[in-house]
């Protein structure tokens, strides 16, 4: 019997429209941040959004599992793991009649496009779903449960991709959703177990997620420096038996007291038959009599909160996938969000997911190159970086004795996390290649004074062993000076000759990038510095001109966010309290802004941008107006960042002192400052992939410039050079133009900072209103 046709919700105005916002799939860190920046976006745009609970089955439901929600609905759901609107299998939505339920639900309720946060499957299911959108409407009507000027509005559906996935699976982007946070839990319990096996010289087989993909495995096995990974995508050698044992006796040989081994869910050998922890433990244990030990993480790998990036990645790209279904055409292809090195950017949802589909495709014809080409280029320079620094055979990789090098490794400025990942892998590129590393401790002005101190001087050639277990180990262990070589040039460039140093590998903030413009100049006065340098950025601050990322960056964010957390559990737990923090980064607001975003604070103070009195007093206005919409709602606490070098009269504690008296009792205001909190610590996973792939690709360019002249040396631009992430792209820049023309020398900072445009994002999804919206702006 044919149903009579239901109410149906009016179409909205032209050029706004109901978004549905849905999670599927299994769960990932920084689902929540998504979800929240695509409701508070599609608010600000004008827009109604609404939330699809449990994925496609409360699509095929409907009823109360279709909500529309409100701005105070996602307050606090950044700090929130897994996803607070559920998530479902669903064998109806396979269904055409499931599908069916499905497009009537969202026509009711007057839902005219969908952005889903899943894995591929999931975005599969939505593209599909898209492709019968005009077959199923046209049955709603034929079947009279929808009239023709119901369904009139609703003739195309827009769907729009977040890739939620742990695994890093997803081709076309360089992160999914969550994959960072899940490898933050697999590095802080290997390194929790390192301690263990240290302790005991016992060898660890750590299995880790990943059916088809081996992304997880890799980028541990870079960040804690294991022995040996197992991938799917690249399966060991035929004798890999051999191998992986002489690779650990080796290293034991060289003094290493303890043996982690990476295992993927996925792993096999090039028969395609499975490599088991248990299989591997078994070798371990007999071939090499290592008393060895199985852990499998499972998921302990996808709960928790979201790390800082993924945080930062959940709501840049839900923010994106709001504008990108509001520029969408009805014959716009759907797209998923990615991103690419530092940009976010649109790909086609259905290549991302073919070529995803690809990838297992090939590796089950055992085309292992091919599957390693299908992954992004990225994944192949982490294998050939990790590949090199953890071989203990080098006949195949040494150059010939003319064409080795001393290199000079330093470290200037403060400390940041992932100084110590870049030099270990500096150290093991230098010897798999037949090049001496020799690290310069305490910068310039340890290298001057301390150079021939008896027993052991500045100057010293590093073994392997020595800087082996470097890998997770946080502040600089050859140490750190903020001092520059102008403060003694001629001794700097006598020691240059004194100890043949042939090449320099910098690792330091706004201070070795300094140095090396100072060294770059003093090639007119000394012979001694006209040989291949590279500056590799590392700073909390992330202030270095020439790229986009410092290593110590993420380390520093994650830290910050740690510590907001827990302060926003207390303001929440008072309920009306603000906490105004403080946060590091000199005169760059790029810590504050990155943080403002990841922890959803009230509003962010950076020195760019300055303080004045009627921001000030439009913020307390705000929060006024906040806290008096609190009708009881948990999760009340508010936070403001303000950066140290924001304002010379506002202080941290005078604004926190303004709010208090400004609020006439109705809320209370405290300030804190973490401090060098943010600089110490265990280095995050991504300072030290980073750090790693970043100081293998300086070493092998300082190796261009084996056999050239010293004049033929200087007179090459990128002979002083700095490598930094620069949009989509990893390349090196020459000192000379970036110091003309893209520094900031005052303030110690890039003259164009990328990241400024955030600020706006930051403002919006905290509601804060903009100048030109104060009370007293002119009209």
């Amino acid at each position: 019997m044919e149903a009579a046709p239901v109410e149906a919700a009016p179409a909205m105005p032209k050029g706004k429209k109901r978004i549905g916002i849905m999670t599927s799939g299994g769960d990932a860190p920084g689902m929540n941040g998504a979800v929240r920046a695509v409701v508070r976006t599609t608010i600000a745009m004008g827009c109604e959004s609404y939330g699809i609970y449990e994925g496609y089955e409360g699509l095929v439901q409907g009823g109360d599992m279709i909500k529309q929600m409100f701005w105070e609905d996602v307050r606090g759901w950044l700090s929130e793991g897994g996803t607070l609107i559920g998530t479902a299998r669903c064998m109806s939505f396979m269904q055409r009649p499931g599908r069916l339920q499905a497009a009537k639900n969202m026509i009711t309720r007057g839902i005219d496009a969908l952005i889903i946060c899943g894995g591929d499957g999931s975005l599969t299911g939505a593209d599909k779903f898209r492709d019968e959108w005009p077959s199923l409407v046209a049955e709603l009507v034929e079947r009279k449960e929808l009239t023709a000027e119901q369904v009139e509005p609703f003739k195309h559906l827009n769907i729009v991709g977040l890739v939620g996935s742990i695994d890093n699976d997803m081709s076309s982007t360089d992160a999914t959703i969550g994959c960072y946070s899940s490898l933050q839990r697999i590095c802080q319990a290997v390194d929790f177990i390192d301690a263990t096996a240290f302790s005991h010289q016992r060898a660890f087989v750590i299995e880790v997620m990943g059916r088809h993909c081996g992304w997880l495995a890799l980028m541990a096995g870079v960040s804690t420096g294991a022995d040996f990974v197992f991938l799917p995508e690249k399966p060991p050698a035929e004798n890999w038996e051999e191998d992986m044992c002489k690779i650990i006796k080796k290293h034991r040989e060289l003094g290493k007291r303890k043996t982690i081994v990476i295992v993927a869910e996925g792993a096999h050998d090039m028969e395609l038959q499975k490599i088991s922890p248990t299989k591997v433990k078994d070798l371990l244990s007999k071939k090499l009599g290592l008393d060895t030990r199985i852990t499998t993480l499972g998921h302990v790998q996808r709960g928790g909160t979201a790390c800082a990036y993924d945080r930062m990645l959940s709501t840049l790209q839900g923010v994106e996938a709001v504008k990108a279904v509001l520029d969408a055409k009805p014959d716009t292809p759907s797209p998923i969000i990615a991103i690419i090195e530092n940009k976010i950017v649109r790909k086609p949802l259905l290549e991302a997911v073919k070529l995803t589909h690809e990838v297992a495709d090939a590796i089950g014809a055992k085309d292992f190159a091919r599957a390693m080409g299908l992954r992004d280029a990225e994944f192949a320079e982490y294998h050939a970086a990790y590949m090199i620094t953890t071989q203990t055979d080098n006949s195949k990789t040494l150059l010939p004795p003319e064409k080795r090098m001393r290199v000079g490794i330093i470290h200037v400025g403060a400390p940041a996390g992932g100084m110590n990942a870049t030099t270990r892998a500096a150290v093991a590129y230098c010897l798999s290649r037949g090049h001496t590393p020799v690290a310069l401790h305490n910068g310039f002005p340890g290298l001057c004074r301390h150079h021939d101190d008896e027993p052991v001087g500045s100057v010293r050639e590093v073994q392997w062993l020595d800087a082996e277990n470097w890998a997770s180990k946080g502040g600089s262990e050859i140490g750190t000076n903020r001092g520059l070589p102008s403060e003694d040039i001629e001794k700097t460039a006598w020691c240059f000759e004194h100890y043949r140093i042939d090449a320099l590998f910098l690792v330091g903030g706004f201070e070795a990038f300094k140095s090396l413009s100072e060294l770059r100049k003093a090639r007119r006065d000394f012979d001694a510095f006209k040989i291949p340098m590279v500056i590799l950025p590392a700073t909390v601050s992330n202030n270095v001109p020439g790229t986009e990322y410092s290593i110590g960056s993420d380390t520093c964010l994650n830290a910050l966010i740690d510590y907001c957390d827990a302060i926003k559990q207390s303001a929440s737990a008072s309920r009306r309290r603000v906490f105004v923090v403080e946060t590091q980064g000199g005169a760059s607001g790029y810590v504050a802004t990155i943080a403002g975003l990841s922890i959803g604070a009230l509003a962010v103070y950076i020195p760019e941008e300055g303080i004045s009195l009627k921001m000030l007093a439009a913020d307390i206005e705000h929060l006024k107006r906040s806290f008096a919409k609190d009708k009881g709602q948990t999760r009340a606490g508010k936070i403001i960042l303000r950066n140290e070098k924001a304002s010379k009269t506002y202080t941290t504690e005078i604004i926190a002192n303004m709010i208090r008296e400004e609020s006439g009792g109705r809320f209370e205001s405290r300030f804190a400052v973490p401090g060098h909190v943010q600089q110490g610590g265990t280095p995050s996973p991504m300072d030290r992939v980073r750090a790693v792939r970043f100081g293998v690709k300086s070493l092998q360019h300082l190796e261009t410039y084996v056999g050239k002249s010293k004049d033929e040396i200087a007179a090459d631009p990128m002979s002083a050079s700095v490598i930094g992430i620069r949009g989509a792209k990893v390349k090196f820049s020459p000192m000379e133009r970036i110091e003309k023309e893209e520094t900031d020398w005052k303030d110690r900072r890039p003259k164009d900072e990328f990241w400024m445009e955030l600020k706006d994002t930051v403002d919006t999804l905290s509601g804060r209103p903009r100048a030109d919206q104060w009370p007293w702006a002119e009209k």
